[in-house]
């Protein structure tokens, strides 16, 4: 049985990154969208588990919904939810050739915005609005056979993605307690910067991930101008080339769960393998190959080039150094179609006894991989590396740094009380957030003592 997941994007940023999401994963799945997302390959079946199914439609259920029309040839219609407080954004959206696939009823946008207050999103304009999109969502969860839990799409930075996105989080952790929840949080860059007020609301938002998230995938707009800038050789990428980066390792993370592979993968073994303290469930996404064209037409892949370019720095999707802490847990997914098990295997033993320092020593074989025979689009092979490390803590370190540079003068607050939020809120997520760095650290300094054997005392 197919487990299903809802997608749910809030507010600019998710949208846009959601809208890159789907496009990719309809072109994953051989669903032409000009035909109304009927699969392009009728008379072509590429069944690598011999059930008589294609690969592309095997799992296809996961994200999309079949409707059948009035000629019997099915249609599939993505199990998304999509929200924000303005209509531009969807209308942006509706004009795309994917737009017309959503269902239009799953568009929820209101009239005022949020300005990019958190307060707005998540106390006033946003609470407007929830009830409605929970209702759509429970009308989503109704048409599954065995909803596995939710994604959420969104930024910290701007105001509907953080307030409205973790108002919604908290909500449906409420009413669907037993099913994983996911986010794909763009986070505020030091460089990159939109925002004036992106500290308070980044830092408001993370106290609600540490408490309603299941797993948090960090990805910063710093990170990506950098991929595009050192590894692709372009100096002015557009937002749609970053998200497109960002969709490319959403690909590779939902993989397992989208196409039959050797081993079958959920959300809930993806977050045991790699949460191992309920609050450190933050993880760092790295993506490869990312080559520029005249790279890629000199390097050849194989499962050793990938797993070197997925580990290393310059292919992270987040601003950190992994030398500033200690991995807990990571995670390979290698997609292609003639990959072996035994050069996966061999190449996992190599990167960790290479690297032996750069992991804890209290979690013994804490390297997972799998391996997805469907090959992705944009290349024959690639590598998706997801890492649960105490490096994440460089990202609020300096969120917590540039809040409370700002909290002591009291800056903007103003803008937030006005919305009938406490001062004592602000403080509670402060002292959440540092209280997470102080846990990171106290992992990351954690050693492997063996006990002592006790010595019989029989005389």
């Amino acid at each position: 049985m197919v487990r299903e997941i809802i997608h749910v994007q809030v507010g600019q940023c998710g949208n846009q990154v959601g809208l890159s999401f789907w496009n990719a994963v309809t072109s994953e799945h051989d669903l032409n969208v000009h035909k109304g997302m009927k699969w392009e390959k009728q008379g072509v079946v590429n069944d690598s588990d011999g059930d008589g199914l294609p690969d592309e439609l095997e799992k296809i259920d996961v994200y999309f919904r079949g409707v059948s029309d009035e000629r019997t040839t099915c249609k599939w219609v993505p199990r998304a939810v999509l929200v924000d407080l303005e209509p531009g954004t969807m209308d942006v959206i509706k004009a795309q050739p994917i737009g017309p696939a959503f269902k239009p009823d799953n568009l929820c946008f209101g009239n005022n915005g949020a300005g990019n207050n958190w307060a707005k999103g998540h106390y006033t304009e946003g609470a407007e609005l929830v009830e409605s999109v929970l209702e759509r969502v429970r009308l989503e969860i109704e048409q599954c056979d065995s909803p596995q839990g939710f994604q959420i799409f969104h930024s910290l930075g701007g105001g509907t993605g953080s307030g409205m996105g973790t108002l919604l989080l908290l909500k449906i952790r409420d009413a669907y307690p037993d099913r994983i929840t996911c986010t794909y949080s763009v986070y505020p860059s030091p460089k990159v910067s939109d925002t004036v007020v992106e500290p308070y609301n980044a830092v408001l938002s993370s106290h609600q991930l540490l408490e309603n998230s299941d797993e948090t995938f960090i990805i910063d707009n710093e990170a990506l101008y950098n991929i595009n800038y050192n590894i692709l050789k372009n100096n002015q990428p557009t937002y749609e080339e970053l998200n497109n980066l960002i969709a490319q390792s959403c690909c590779g993370i939902t993989a397992s769960l989208r196409f039959p592979g050797k081993l079958n993968g959920d959300l809930r073994k993806l977050g045991v393998n790699l949460v191992p303290f309920p609050r450190l469930h933050f993880f760092l996404v790295s993506q490869a190959p990312l080559l520029s064209k005249q790279a890629s037409a000199m390097t050849g892949l194989n499962v050793r080039e990938l797993t070197t370019q997925a580990y290393s720095a310059r292919n992270f999707f987040s601003n950190v150094r992994p030398e500033d802490g200690k991995y807990m847990a990571s995670s390979f997914t290698f997609r292609g179609p003639k990959l072996s098990t035994q050069d996966v295997d061999d190449n996992m033993e190599k990167l960790n006894t290479k690297n032996a320092d750069d992991f804890v020593e209290w979690i013994p074989n804490n390297l997972k991989s799998g391996i997805v025979s469907t090959r992705p689009k944009t290349s024959n092979i690639s590598a998706t590396f997801v890492a649960n490390t105490t490096a994440l803590k460089g990202i609020f370190q300096r969120l917590a740094t540039q809040f409370g540079a700002m909290y002591r003068r009291k800056a903007f607050l103003h803008w937030y009380k006005g919305e009938g939020m406490d001062e004592m809120e602000f403080q509670e997520a402060d002292k959440n957030v540092r209280d997470l760095i102080t846990e990171y650290q106290d992992k990351q300094d954690a050693t492997y003592e063996e006990e002592e054997e006790e010595e019989d005392e029989d005389i």
